[in-house]
């Protein structure tokens, strides 16, 4: 089943009716929308783009034209991508169109061109996946690996990760990489997924976007 991304700028409702409507016309599955929004407030952000991502949807199911043409419709400016989506840590599954209790971060990351494709790929979906999970507070883990943009002034990525962290993680450094409090501890996981990064180069040239997350099956 087909997967699409989308980073969109300057959107209408993204969680009204009538764009679910529209999207199960051309045969869309699953929306999911994920909003900037005043709940994750405050939350870091990284931004390698020069317009900071508002919003992003994903798909799953449908005419790729098809669903690009709608949210076109409702957004200012969309740019796209099919993914090639693996799921290590499953997000729990809330109410049809409830915001999931998390704060979910989207990371946009580019293979760094030192990097064989095939080395980073092993690394990301090898020993930085067991890494990232064991060092971090998460409670679901996605991995989406690039397959193609989807329109012509699409940026360059290599993958789109979607990670969801407990709400306190939004003050809570401990929480967020679930060290429980012991500073030890903390220095260690983030010290041992820093260097994990680093190999990914996703150290640099990233952006970090904080969202609430929504999901609806249609």
């Amino acid at each position: 089943m087909t997967t699409l991304m989308f980073a969109v700028w300057g959107a209408g409702d993204l969680r009204g009716a009538a764009l679910r409507e529209a999207l199960a016309e051309v045969g869309v599955e699953t929306l999911q929308v994920n909003l900037r929004d005043a709940e994750v407030a405050g939350a870091l952000a990284l931004e390698h783009l020069e317009t900071p991502i508002e919003s992003v949807v994903r798909t799953t199911g449908g005419d790729r034209s098809g669903v690009l043409a709608i949210l076109n419709a409702y957004a200012h400016h969309v740019v796209g991508w099919e993914v090639d989506p693996r799921v290590p840590l499953p997000p729990p599954r809330v109410g049809n169109g409830n915001r999931a209790h998390a704060l979910a971060n989207l990371a946009f990351i580019r293979r760094p061109e030192s990097l064989p494709y095939d080395e980073w790929l092993e690394h990301w979906h090898g020993p930085h996946t067991t890494i990232a999970i064991e060092t971090q507070g998460t409670f679901g883990y996605v991995q989406n690996r690039v397959v193609a943009p989807l329109t012509a002034d699409t940026p360059h990525v290599d993958a789109i990760v979607e990670e969801l962290f407990p709400m306190a993680a939004l003050t809570d450094v401990h929480a967020f990489y679930g060290s429980g409090g012991d500073d030890a501890e903390l220095t260690r996981r983030i010290t041992r997924l820093m260097e994990s990064v680093a190999t990914l180069g996703a150290d640099h040239d990233i952006d970090l976007v904080p969202t609430s997350r929504y999901v609806w099956d249609l």
